[in-house]
């Protein structure tokens, strides 16, 4: 018991892992044998990057001690814009680049008006959650523009892999995912993110530039909603304004629920893509197995108030043990 207690400190990660595998052996049952089948997985897959990724950028701010309500709108925001210059003859690149510009802009008026002010992350995030979602809407001129038949759809949407098992989305995710991981893991960046979330006067004295390292960790997490945004909407061929709402309470669940600590300093990619999976999981799962899908966000705040409970009590009991070595 000691040393698993020990463990689960240095991998909070590790419960979720441990919940999402009782999880798919119970949806399994559930529903006859349905879920883990190829064709359920082949859409539980394609669609899993567009939550995901959005996680990744959500877990990584939320390590470094800070939240972003906004990337649900700016999910929105990024295939508006990008889809708007498309409509206007601009190629895909040119056009994609702008969108990703405008989510770079939006992650660091939030990350220095945070800073520069000492306003909470919550109250600076919920601002531009409804000036992101109504830019949206004044973009759009209240119909959504027509996207040109000739992007490169294929980069992102086409199935690949055994059995087309995955789309091209999947790819990006996993690409994004492991050189996030690598970031938090094996640079020195990665190493002041978690300083600055972990003990914030502990970092400014170690000489960490901690304003500038938050204002990344913004910038980054706005880039990757919006990057995610424009995935589901070269999906679904329609750039809706109204994609990714209550999307950032979702992306923010799956970080707790993955071992990142609301504190911030503790917490893993790992676990934010574990999250990610855990909510995809139980939304398909529910309708597999009969259920009624409003148990859905029931399920979501459950989880994540448990998860809340579970990490702080076995975290408190993990640092109170001294395992024997």
């Amino acid at each position: 018991m000691k040393r698993f207690l020990k463990i689960y400190l240095d991998k909070p990660e590790l419960a979720a892992m441990v919940l999402l595998v009782f999880l798919l052996v119970i949806f399994q049952v559930k529903s006859d044998g349905v879920f883990l089948n190829l064709n359920n997985l082949r859409g539980l897959f394609g669609i899993l990057p567009e939550i995901g990724l959005m996680v990744i950028g959500v877990t990584i701010l939320m390590i470094c001690g800070e939240f972003d309500l906004s990337v649900g709108s700016v999910f929105a925001l990024m295939p508006m814009t990008m889809a708007v210059f498309l409509a206007d003859g601009m190629a895909f690149i040119p056009a994609f680049l702008i969108g990703m510009a405008a989510c770079a802009v939006i992650g660091f008026i939030n990350g220095y008006l945070t800073i520069k002010y000492d306003i909470p992350s919550f109250i600076t995030t919920l601002g531009m959650l409804f000036i992101a979602r109504s830019l949206t809407i004044v973009v759009s001129g209240g119909f959504p523009p027509l996207l040109p038949n000739d992007l490169p759809n294929w980069l992102f949407t086409v199935f690949v892999g055994p059995g087309d098992l995955f789309r091209m989305s999947f790819i990006w995710f996993v690409l994004v995912a492991v050189l996030a991981s690598l970031m938090m893991s094996r640079t020195n960046f990665g190493n002041w993110i978690r300083a600055t979330g972990g003990f914030l006067p502990a970092a400014k004295a170690m000489g960490i530039p901690t304003a500038r390292v938050k204002i990344a960790c913004f910038m980054l997490c706005s880039m990757l909603a919006g990057f995610a945004g424009m995935i589901q909407v070269l999906r679904l061929g329609s750039p809706l304004p109204s994609i990714g709402e209550g999307w950032e309470l979702q992306a923010v669940a799956a970080a707790v629920i993955g071992g990142t600590a609301l504190s911030g300093g503790i917490g893993a990619v790992l676990g934010g893509v574990i999250g990610a999976i855990l909510i995809r999981v139980i939304d398909n799962g529910l309708v597999l197995s009969q259920v009624d899908a409003n148990w859905f966000k029931f399920a979501i705040g459950f989880l994540t108030i448990f998860a809340v409970v579970v990490n702080s009590w076995l975290g408190k009991r993990a640092k109170a043990i001294k395992v024997e070595t």
